[in-house]
């Protein structure tokens, strides 16, 4: 069995964070071997291999679920990345990943010394209202929630890697409350072609924080503690809401509370489209350490 680390991404001042344990060598690695990591770990796993295409990417990254392999993970990439750097197996600060769902380019900074700071890159999403609009209170009771608990705007799905349908709640309260039904969750996504829900709320007492929790469909486990592709889609999102601006401060997802794991997840958007339009991309960045 090849050697794993498991590191913890998007940590908060008070603990918490993502485990994904991280292959840093698995060229040769059997795709069975991969998703009995990912089973045995009972978390999104992370696996460094050469890439295709060595002219135009430094290091190719496969992800698997307990039940099957993903096309990105925002916080396994970050992770992987950190260690690398960690490891002074980084030729450059700017590296270029092939990933199933695209190159995604990563910037280190800092030391082992004095620590290292890593964000990844993420394409403008694809924002739309969901489909079948008619499925909202079900989608709402598949969380253990009522109507009258969202806010009076649509459910969106929204990507930049996976799709994710984001539902606008009250209050974080509201969101605390929810206790998922994971079988009638992956029926509805299913329905709505989503990958998991995304109920998040307004932290009324910090502004540009917005909590947030994961209920994927089918990844193997009910609910995650991170989910860096699922805060960029939130961010464009919260565009398409009215409900934050495309300036060159960054929003905070914070995710995980309610599992006992706060994470913090930082989103910042690319501020190459002069100043109007929407962002053609964004960073995710967050605090990485060894589990």
């Amino acid at each position: 069995m090849p050697h794993i680390e498991v590191v913890k991404v998007f940590t908060s001042a008070v603990g918490g964070g993502n485990p994904a344990p991280i292959v840093l060598c698995a060229d040769g690695l059997p795709d069975d071997d991969m998703l009995a990591i990912a089973r045995t770990h009972g978390h999104e796993s992370g696996f460094v291999l050469a890439p295709d295409d060595a002219s135009r990417h430094d290091l190719r990254l496969r992800f698997f679920v307990p039940r099957h392999e993903m096309s990105m993970c925002g916080h396994a990439t970050i992770g992987a990345v950190w260690l690398l750097a960690r490891r002074g197996l980084l030729k450059s600060d700017r590296v270029a990943i092939q990933t199933m769902s695209g190159t995604v380019r990563a910037m280190v900074s800092g030391n082992p010394e004095d620590g290292i700071s890593v964000e990844i890159s993420q394409p403008g999403a694809t924002v739309v209202e969901m489909p079948q609009p008619q499925l909202r209170a079900d989608i709402l009771a598949a969380m253990g929630l009522q109507p009258a608990d969202a806010l009076a705007l649509p459910f969106l799905n929204a990507s930049t890697s996976r799709v994710k349908t984001l539902v606008p709640l009250r209050s974080p309260a509201v969101l605390d409350a929810a206790r998922p039904d994971p079988a009638a969750i992956e029926r509805l996504c299913e329905r709505i072609d989503s990958t998991g829900l995304y109920p998040f709320a307004a932290d009324p007492g910090q502004a540009r924080k917005f909590d947030a929790r994961q209920f994927p469909k089918s990844s193997g486990y009910p609910e995650d503690a991170a989910t860096g592709i699922a805060a960029a889609a939130l961010a464009f999102g919260l565009l398409h809401y009215g409900l934050a601006a495309a300036d060159a401060g960054p929003l905070l997802m914070h995710q995980g509370r309610a599992m006992g794991c706060p994470s913090d997840i930082h989103v910042r958007f690319a501020q190459d489209h002069a100043g109007s339009g929407t962002p053609p991309g964004c960073y995710l960045g967050g605090c990485v350490e060894l589990a």
